[in-house]
């Protein structure tokens, strides 16, 4: 039924596909047990067993020794099991080996299934395996189909597609098949159609992996990133900051000439980013989180986790940003809840009675049309000086 040339196979498969011949065997052996059950009886107490070292296969079923047999597919007469082993008693288990003639189609059929199914199993365990290597990196991919909004991309090293979704695409994004694409692995499934891998341009883990690439003294981990909050396609705030002296953090990023800065920016399709210098203390990190508005002042609400920020009146609206991304986007970075203020905000108000009496007089002034014109004026009495004490 089994040659010598099936158990080659099963050699060559162990080297080319990286698969274990042991896990292999066992597999089939527990797969041709079940066909041979299902051939000749569920109730048969059977075990098929492979032996690579002789390139055969031998199929034994058990029975238990009786004085007398009920069920033949499980229990063996005394008499019968002592032909077989003269030191056989009634309770011991007896290991008969079966014929396998009428066996051997069936058991080909099998094993053709099960090492197919095992070929695919290993080689999608051994795909997520490489794989999950791979998350959590910056890879150059090529576009190798698009599906509507959706991006494949052909992972390298690799017979896998990722894919790459619209929200995980900056916007202004345009792609062709064949274009060379960077992408950062998200995340890595597993399912019923092999591998999945979900791959981004739009996550955090992008930009900060662009960093990692451009900028060596964050590579080396001279220079730390704390923090990323971003909007993709519009703007992010990078905070970053480094234990040694000798090392300029945000200099560091921008490199000579911003060629460093720059090449970032260009990936990520002109989006805008302002790099943070982290600070320990909230009040300064708050206000260096709201660049590039000038902060005059700052106060913290630990119980609430909130600030308030004043800033000049003429850069109120450069701090909140359009559509208040700018704060939005500092309050991510920093984790407080941030309310800007401006400048005139604290400002003394006057007292309540110069308040009333100005009101007054101008309601007064406004309501009076008597003196509206200067031929008014012309026509009053002149008034002698000596008749003011009276008046």
């Amino acid at each position: 039924m089994v040659n010598k040339d099936f158990f080659k196979a099963l050699d060559d498969l162990e080297a080319e596909k990286k698969i274990d011949k042991e896990t292999f065997i066992q597999t089939l052996e527990t797969a041709l047990t079940s066909a041979y059950k299902k051939m000749y009886g569920e109730a048969k107490s059977a075990m098929v067993k492979l032996y690579p070292e002789k390139n055969t296969i031998r199929i034994y079923s058990y029975k238990t020794v009786v004085d007398e047999v009920t069920d033949p597919d499980k229990e063996i007469d005394l008499n019968e099991a002592r032909t077989i082993k003269k030191s056989y008693k009634v309770g011991d288990i007896v290991a008969v080996e079966e014929s396998t003639k009428d066996f051997g189609r069936i058991a080909a059929q099998t094993a053709k299934q099960v090492v197919m199914q095992k070929l695919r199993e290993m080689e999608r365990q051994t795909a997520i395996s490489e794989l999950s290597e791979k998350e959590d990196e910056l890879l150059t991919t090529i576009v190798k189909r698009i599906d509507g909004d959706n991006v494949y991309v052909q992972i390298p090293g690799t017979n896998t597609e990722g894919v790459m979704m619209k929200n995980d695409q900056i916007p202004g994004d345009k792609f062709n098949v064949g274009d060379r694409v960077k992408v950062y692995v998200k995340k890595i499934k597993d399912s019923f159609k092999g591998p999945q891998i979900q791959v981004s341009r739009s996550n955090i883990g992008f930009l900060r992996k662009l960093f990692e690439l451009e900028v060596p003294e964050i590579a080396s981990g001279d220079v730390k990133i704390k923090n990323i909050a971003r909007d993709a396609g519009n703007r992010a705030k990078v905070a970053v900051y480094t234990d040694r002296p000798n090392v300029d953090a945000i200099g560091a990023c921008v490199g000579n000439r911003g060629t460093r800065i720059n090449t970032i920016v260009n990936e990520l399709n002109g989006e805008k980013i302002d790099l943070v210098e982290y600070s320990d203390d909230p009040l300064e990190y708050i206000a260096r989180a709201l660049s590039p508005a000038k902060v005059l002042s700052v106060e913290t609400n630990d119980s609430l986790n909130m600030s308030q920020v004043i800033v000049p009146d003429d850069k109120l609206s450069l701090a909140i940003g359009k559509g208040g991304q700018n704060v939005r986007l500092a309050a991510k970075l920093t984790g407080w809840k941030i309310d800007v203020k401006p400048e005139s905000y604290i400002k003394p108000a006057k007292s309540s009675e110069e308040t009333e009496d100005v009101e007054y007089e101008l309601t007064e002034l406004s309501d009076d049309n008597s003196f509206d014109t200067m031929s008014d004026l012309e026509e009053l009495e002149p008034i002698d000086g000596d008749e003011f004490p009276e008046i």
